[in-house]
């Protein structure tokens, strides 16, 4: 009698035991079901942009800055300004050009000025070598010589003779071929003077043209700058 009363307590406290396990069990996994359901991200379909007053606003003044830039008047502007800009730009190089000349018609005045002064000193030793030419010839003849050595005491008169006609003719030799040289120097001169005078004529007409042509656009200038006024054109 005794033994079955333990036996019927054993029972009881598994029976206990196993429900109070069961009860723990389901209680944990309701936990682990709600923190996996809390951690889940939620998706949301985003808001539909909607513009504000000022954007619309924004748009519409751009639109009318396009419009009022693409009109014809506009265009006419900015062309006319581009206009001017490139004739300034031409000014600039013409004037930029026009100062190379100058320099150019400088450097070509002052080499012509040059070489006519060599030409001078050429032609000055051409004219004191004819002279002394000129002397050589007359001192070579036979009576000049037999006269020149007529006051020198001698037993050899005919040696002297032969050696001062000797002296003379190669004192005539050197002094053609100085006066060769001369001669070619003064054809190289005036050849080089004829280029200088042609590059000098050849740049004044350049620059006369250019100042001509920086007058007509000046007055061109002047009469579209006045109102109502029609520029004419240059003859």
């Amino acid at each position: 009698m005794r033994e079955g009363s333990i036996r019927k307590l054993v029972i009881v406290v598994v029976a206990i035991v196993l429900v109070s396990g069961v009860l723990v069990d389901s209680a944990a996994q309701k936990r682990k079901r709600r923190r996996r359901s809390s951690s889940a991200p939620k998706i949301t379909n985003p808001d539909i942009y909607q513009p504000s007053p000022g954007d619309n606003a924004n748009s519409n003044t751009d639109a009318n800055a396009n419009s009022n830039f693409q009109s014809p008047d506009a265009i006419r502007s900015l062309s006319n300004q581009i206009d001017k800009l490139n004739q300034r730009l031409n000014d600039m190089q013409a004037s930029q050009q026009s100062m190379v000349d100058l320099e150019r018609l400088s450097r070509a005045e002052q080499r012509a000025s040059q070489l006519r002064s060599e030409l001078r000193d050429v032609q000055a030793k051409k004219a004191d070598l004819a002279a002394h030419l000129e002397q050589v010839e007359f001192d070579l003849k036979p009576e000049n010589i037999e006269r020149a050595m007529a006051g020198y005491g001698t037993t050899r008169p005919e040696e002297l003779r032969a050696q001062r006609q000797k002296q003379l003719e190669n004192d005539r030799t050197r002094s053609q071929q100085q006066m060769d040289q001369l001669n070619a120097s003064e054809q190289r001169i005036q050849q080089a003077i004829a280029a200088s005078d042609t590059e000098v004529d050849r740049l004044q007409k350049k620059l006369d043209a250019t100042d001509r042509a920086a007058i007509q656009n000046a007055q061109m200038n002047a009469n579209t700058a006045q109102p109502g006024s029609t520029a004419s054109p240059s003859p």
